[in-house]
């Protein structure tokens, strides 16, 4: 826990003298996923399949809701990519509304848990539930 407020609070928690295992406050950071698709995507339809039933019971769907836009529309309010999204399906992961990592394409549920797991705890939140648990 001292862990995660020190990478999010840039180490101030420590400074301003509050305890090791004082809980870090909930509004510290939002983070959210950012998916972007198209229609027709077979990827997308296949991450509608196999994952986004299962995202919103999982570790990684609680740290960060799911939200969605067309590719080649504008990011929704308070949303900043680095870039555009080169093809779909892309997912990005923002922190505070803004771009902290992304999976360009979708690589099958075996890879993309890892791969998403590891962008969000880059972007500061540590999962520690196996995210089989919350399989149906």
């Amino acid at each position: 826990m001292a862990r995660i407020a020190e990478r999010l609070l840039g180490g101030c928690a420590l400074a301003l003298g509050l305890a090791a295992a004082a809980p870090v406050a909930a509004s510290a950071a939002e983070l959210s996923m950012l998916m972007v698709e198209q229609p027709g995507c077979h990827y997308c339809a296949r991450f509608d399949d196999e994952i986004a039933p299962k995202w919103p019971k999982t570790d990684e769907g609680r740290a960060a809701p799911l939200q969605r836009m067309r590719l080649g529309a504008e990011p929704p309010a308070g949303v900043t990519l680095d870039a555009p999204p080169p093809l779909t399906p892309t997912f990005v992961v923002l922190v505070d509304g803004t771009e902290h990592g992304r999976l360009v394409g979708y690589p099958g549920e075996d890879f993309f848990w890892p791969m998403i797991a590891q962008l969000i705890e880059r972007a500061g939140t540590d999962l520690t539930t196996d995210q089989t648990e919350a399989a149906p």
